[in-house]
């Protein structure tokens, strides 16, 4: 039997790859096919589906299609949506300021500081401001980390001081000066209004009032956190989604040597 739903001939499906026109990848190449999520402050019933589609094609999508929806409560809904974008991007003309660092697991980097630091090295860290959340600096600093890989405290040849939470720019450099830190990590979860920009740009403000931020390596993580923008802020480094201790380890470790050796 030939034709219809049981064909067995094989549907030739467009494999052509065009960065300089790169859009989405759903069921075959170049289709576009998206889904995104999102919450409208309306009731959950016909309407508010309406609007989720409405607003789909507004944004480009092409055929969209609401996958699920449910009540948040009576006057919000979230929605699912699925379509096709008609957007694409130039891949090859996007350039981006990333971090290149070949990283050294936690038993290289106790011989590197052994072999090329020759001692402690300081490290102090917190969300500051008003972020009162601590699993990403935790990930980093503290001895257990995370996904199997070592927290900061374990480290032999490194002091890790994990502040907690909601530790104001003030106290936290003041303590770094009392430790007499190396580097400086700050983790930002709450981006609302970006008040993760605010507080970061207020700590380097206040790092180069007291003369300390030349002193200092100083570096940004989080959710929303990226080296491009890390730097744009003033700051060395930006860690984002996906790194570990062993990374930021490495980054600074490799930074305070190159710095030593400027200074030769």
């Amino acid at each position: 039997m030939s034709g219809g739903l049981y064909s067995t001939e094989k549907k030739e499906f467009d494999k052509t790859l065009d960065l300089n026109q790169l859009k989405p990848y759903g069921d075959t190449m170049n289709d576009g096919k998206v889904q995104m999520s999102f919450t409208l402050p309306v009731p959950n019933n016909d309407r508010g589906v309406e609007a989720a589609i409405q607003l789909a094609k507004k944004m480009g999508f092409r055929e969209p299609a609401v996958a699920f929806s449910e009540a948040l409560d009576k006057n919000f809904s979230f929605y699912v949506v699925y379509g096709s974008t008609t957007h694409s991007v130039n891949y090859n003309d996007i350039h981006v300021q990333a971090l290149e660092i070949d990283t050294m697991d936690m038993p290289t980097c106790e011989a590197y500081i052994e072999e090329n630091i020759g001692r402690d090295v300081v490290i102090v860290g917190a969300s500051t401001g008003t972020d009162a959340h601590t699993v990403g600096i935790d990930a980093i600093m503290n001895m257990k980390g995370y996904a199997g890989h070592y927290g900061l405290e374990r480290y032999k040849g490194i002091r890790a001081y994990n502040l907690g939470s909601q530790v104001p720019n003030e106290e936290f450099i003041q303590k770094a000066i009392e430790l007499k830190a190396d580097a400086l990590l700050v983790s930002q979860t709450v981006t609302q209004k970006d008040v993760h920009i605010k507080n970061l740009t207020n700590l380097v403000e206040l790092l180069e009032a007291e003369g300390l931020r030349d002193k200092v390596i100083l570096i940004a993580g989080g959710a929303r956190i990226t080296n491009e923008l890390a730097k744009e802020l003033g700051y060395d480094a930006g860690f984002g989604p996906g790194k570990y201790a062993d990374d930021v380890a490495t980054y600074i470790l490799k930074e305070i040597v190159e710095r030593k050796n400027e200074k030769k």
